[in-house]
C-alpha cells in the first residue's frame, strides 16, 4: 500500500497562483462572487484552526470528525471544499457519497503529527511487538492520521479515537486485550491512560527513529500501553513554565488546555479537554471569567472575539500557530473554486477502495463504542 503523501510531491498537483496583480482584497471579493454563483454545488467546511479570512467563507465550522460527519449528511452538493489538512479531507472522502468530490485547496496542507507515523513504520513495529509478547495487543489510532493507518487499525480489529472519546475507546481496547498500541500522539495517549488509572511506569514510548523503537522485548512484555513517539507541534509549544507564569501572574485565571499538550502541562492546568470541550467551557462561563487557553492561536483569538465579556488569552506568550493549516489561503481557495467553475476540479482527495474498506471498519468501530 502506498503512503498517502507519495503523490503530493509533484508540482502538477499544486494550485496555480492567481494573477499576481490580484490584491488580497480583490481575492476576497472574487471569492464571494464565485461562491455565490456556484451556490449549493459546493459546501465549504472550515476547521476551527483556520484563519478568519478562510472561516468567513465556511458554510460549516468544527473539528475534523464533526466536519466529516456534516459532509456525510450533505447529499445535494457535488463538491466538498475542505479547509483543513490532508487526513481530514481523506476522512470526508470516505464518508461522502461516491458521486461527491472532496477538494483540499492546497495539497501541501498536511499535519506534522500525522507525518510522524507511516504505514511501513507501523507494520515494522507491529511485527516486532508481536514477536516480543504472546499477549494480545489492540491498536488504537488517533483520528489525526492518514487513511492508511486507519486502515491498519481496521485490519487488526482496533479502533479510531478522537480527543473527545479517547477515554471510552481506550477503555474498550483494554477490555479486548492485555496491551494497547496507541499512535500517533503520545501525549493524548499518556494523558488519557493516566486519567483512567494506568501508571506512568506501565507506559513505554516506541520511537521509530531508533532500532526496535528503542524498546527491549522485556519492556514490551512489561508494558500495558505502548505509545508512539508522535506529537502535535502546536500543543508541544506549551510547557510547564507557562503554567507557572500564570499561577504567579494571575492565580484566578482558569488554565484550560488540549490533551495533546504534554503530561506536565495537562497536570498543571485546571481543565483539559478536546477542542469542543474547550469551546463549550468558555461558552458557559460567567461574565468576567478569565481564561488562558492552551491550543491553536487562531481558535484562541476567535474565542476572544466571540466572547468579549470574558478575558481570554493564550497560555503561551508566543503564538502557537498550526503552520500547515495556515497553508490554506484565500488565493488557493479561489483557484479551487475557479477550477470547479471550469469543470476541471483540482486537488481532489480520493482514498482507494481497499484502504477505505478497512478504515471505515475502524471508524464504524469507534462510532459503535462511543
Amino acid at each position: 500500500m502506498l503512503d498517502i503523501y507519495d503523490d503530493l510531491k509533484t508540482k502538477d498537483h499544486l494550485p496555480e497562483i492567481p494573477e499576481s496583480e490580484l490584491s488580497d482584497e480583490k481575492v476576497l471579493v472574487e471569492l464571494a462572487a464565485i461562491k455565490k454563483r456556484l451556490g449549493d454545488r459546493v459546501v465549504v467546511l472550515g476547521h476551527h484552526y483556520q484563519q478568519d479570512d478562510v472561516i468567513a467563507f465556511a458554510d460549516i465550522t468544527g473539528d475534523s470528525l464533526e466536519l466529516a460527519r456534516k459532509a456525510a449528511e450533505i447529499k445535494n452538493a457535488e463538491y466538498v471544499m475542505f479547509c483543513g489538512v490532508h487526513f481530514m479531507a481523506e476522512t470526508a472522502d470516505m464518508l461522502t457519497g461516491p458521486d461527491q468530490k472532496v477538494i483540499l485547496p492546497d495539497l501541501r496542507a498536511g499535519c506534522s503529527m500525522a507525518d510522524m507515523a507511516n504505514r511501513r513504520e507501523i507494520d515494522v513495529a507491529w511485527e516486532y511487538m508481536k514477536k516480543c509478547t504472546s499477549e494480545k495487543i489492540v491498536p488504537i489510532t488517533y483520528i489525526n492520521c492518514s487513511a492508511a493507518l486507519k486502515s491498519f487499525v481496521g485490519e487488526n480489529d482496533g479502533s479510531i479515537c478522537t480527543s473527545s472519546n479517547a477515554e471510552k475507546i481506550i477503555t474498550w481496547g483494554l477490555n479486548q486485550g492485555e496491551k494497547l498500541l496507541f499512535f500517533p500522539d503520545q501525549h493524548l495517549g499518556r494523558n488519557t491512560c493516566h486519567k483512567l488509572g494506568i501508571k506512568l511506569e506501565d507506559m513505554v514510548v516506541y520511537d521509530p527513529r531508533q532500532r526496535f523503537g528503542g524498546l527491549t522485548p522485556e519492556q514490551i512484555q512489561k508494558a500495558k500501553v505502548i505509545l508512539w513517539y508522535g506529537f502535535c507541534s502546536v500543543h508541544q509549544g506549551f510547557n510547564k513554565e507557562h503554567i507557572a507564569m500564570w499561577r504567579q501572574k494571575d492565580p484566578e485565571r482558569i488554565l484550560i488546555v488540549h490533551p495533546e499538550c504534554s503530561f506536565d502541562v495537562v497536570q498543571g492546568a485546571d481543565l483539559a479537554g478536546s477542542t469542543s470541550y474547550i469551546i463549550n467551557q468558555i461558552k458557559a462561563a460567567k461574565p468576567g471569567t478569565k481564561f488562558a487557553v492552551g491550543t491553536e492561536i487562531n481558535l484562541v483569538n476567535r474565542l476572544a472575539q466571540a466572547y468579549p465579556h470574558l478575558d481570554i488569552t493564550s497560555l503561551s506568550p508566543y503564538q502557537c500557530l498550526c503552520t500547515t493549516m495556515y497553508r490554506v489561503r484565500p488565493r488557493w481557495l479561489l483557484e479551487s473554486f475557479r477550477a470547479i467553475e471550469r469543470n476541471q476540479p483540482i486537488n481532489v482527495i480520493k482514498v482507494d477502495d481497499v484502504t477505505k474498506k478497512y478504515a471505515l471498519k475502524a471508524l464504524d468501530q469507534m462510532l459503535a463504542i462511543s
